[in-house]
């Protein structure tokens, strides 16, 4: 891909990366990526070829002959050139960040840089930035696209965490506990199951379930509209096992002794 003064869709640049792996010209790993067949390790990187005058020369930030400013941040390890964002390099992600800095911390047990409302006051997964996203299976340690944290510790793209808000799910597609405070949607739950009673034949049936939010196991009144954990309220739960205390129908006599 060509580079242009203002660099890609991806990063505000004036410089092309020489690919280690190919010996290429591209703007970014991503531009590269997405045209070989195989991905290119920014950390490698040792040449950039300026856009303006087409001199190449080992990555630094402004070009040694015509002088001009590659990129208003720059980092020698990532070898990242871009617009100010307020971006910093975590030394223990081993990448740069979008800052600023003072907003974030690195929690050692998640392996990531959170925003730091969340210090002290989120569940840990430990390494749980090395999977991928459980939505779009792309990676999220290196992704450009921030991280959200669930109530159980599981990360999502900021992104996917909005679509699903956007499409109704609200459970963590990973461990099934609820993504999201969920005490407004309950009580909603509870006003329609009231006013919707089931047939006669079913207002005895019970039915086992486990809560995928607190993991208790109760036996409760069975409902099409949902079944409710009488240990936390949630009606995020799941049958464990058939109706009991069904009635006969009402059309339904036993049979005449033979």
């Amino acid at each position: 891909m060509a580079a242009t003064e203002a660099g890609c869709e991806h990063y505000v640049r004036s410089c092309l990366l020489k690919a280690p792996c190919c010996g290429k010209f591209y703007v970014c790993r991503l531009c590269h990526d997405g045209e070989e067949n195989h991905q290119m390790d920014r950390f490698k990187v040792k040449e950039v070829k300026c856009a303006l005058c087409n001199s190449i020369q080992e990555a630094q930030q402004t070009c040694k002959e015509c002088e001009v400013k590659f990129a208003e941040y720059y980092c020698d390890i990532c070898h990242l050139f871009d617009k100010d964002k307020k971006q910093y390099h975590c030394q223990p992600c081993g990448i740069c960040r979008i800052g600023p800095r003072e907003k974030y911390f690195h929690c050692t047990k998640c392996n990531l840089c959170l925003a730091t409302d969340l210090k002290d006051n989120h569940k840990c997964v430990e390494n749980v930035s090395r999977q991928n996203c459980p939505v779009c299976m792309d990676d999220i340690h290196t992704s450009r696209i921030g991280a959200h944290v669930l109530p159980c510790g599981h990360l999502l793209h900021k992104t996917c965490f909005e679509d699903m808000w956007r499409t109704g799910a609200y459970r963590c597609p990973l461990c099934m506990h609820s993504a999201f405070n969920m005490k407004e949607f309950w009580e909603q739950r509870d006003e329609e199951i009231a006013q919707s009673p089931m047939p006669t034949e079913y207002q005895q049936a019970t039915v086992k379930i486990l809560c995928n939010d607190c993991q208790a196991r109760s036996t409760v009144s069975f409902h099409v509209l949902g079944m409710k954990c009488s240990g936390c309220g949630s009606y995020n739960t799941a049958q464990d096992g058939g109706l009991m205390g069904t009635i006969a129908h009402p059309d339904t006599h036993p049979e005449s002794p033979s």
